[in-house]
């Protein structure tokens, strides 16, 4: 493990949002330690350095709490919707050599067929891997792909290590010509064509 990832974790025992809104005052983030069958622990986290660490995905992070080391797996990191301030952070217990299930984000590389587009439908693929050894994403490699080109997930190639979990048929990347001028062509074309006959009628009374 990297010095970088280990993190000092204290112990809390008191709760209530009042409680979480003095520990995020003081710089610090509430989190809950679960997994393995072990009773629930919870913690309080030094806000700065873990809101670094959780940038990158699945970020495994090694506590100790009281002097005794622990592997613990971002799982979810619950977030204030306007402000975007971390509220609370779920982590997993986990073991050296143990394998996880995580969900990987989607990297597309390569340029397809000229004039097509690759778009992405699927931005994340859940892999089991082991849980010291989590790669950073996947990649989807799109270089001359041609009009009506789909890769599923089953053709993805996959980091060393990890095995699919997700469902082999989900689409991920689809590669199409765009016609979004084409169809906004068309739809001035037909609003032009309305206004014209919308006019008429008033052209007519008027010569009259």
């Amino acid at each position: 493990m990297s010095q970088d990832t280990k993190v000092a974790a204290e112990l809390r025992t008191s709760f209530g949002k009042g409680f979480a809104r003095r520990l995020r005052a003081a710089g610090q983030i509430p989190a809950v330690i679960y997994g393995h069958g072990t009773d629930p622990v919870h913690v309080a986290l030094p806000g700065h350095q873990v809101g670094l660490l959780i940038r990158r995905a699945n970020a495994l992070l090694e506590l100790d709490i009281e002097g005794k080391s622990q592997l613990a797996l971002v799982k979810d990191v619950q977030k204030d919707p306007v402000h975007q301030i971390i509220e609370h952070i779920d982590l997993l217990v986990v073991k050296k050599g143990e394998k996880v299930q995580v969900e990987l984000p989607v990297v597309v590389v390569g340029e397809p067929f000229a004039g097509t587009v690759a778009n992405l439908d699927a931005t994340t693929l859940t892999v089991e891997v082991e849980a010291t050894h989590i790669p950073e994403n996947v990649e989807v490699d799109v270089e001359g792909l041609e009009d009506g080109a789909h890769v599923v997930a089953g053709d993805v190639k996959l980091p060393k290590g990890a095995t699919l979990v997700a469902d082999p048929e989900l689409l991920v990347v689809a590669v199409y010509v765009p016609t979004v001028e084409v169809e906004e062509t068309e739809t001035d074309e037909a609003e032009e064509g309305e206004e014209a006959a919308e006019a008429a009628p008033a052209a007519e009374e008027a010569a009259e």
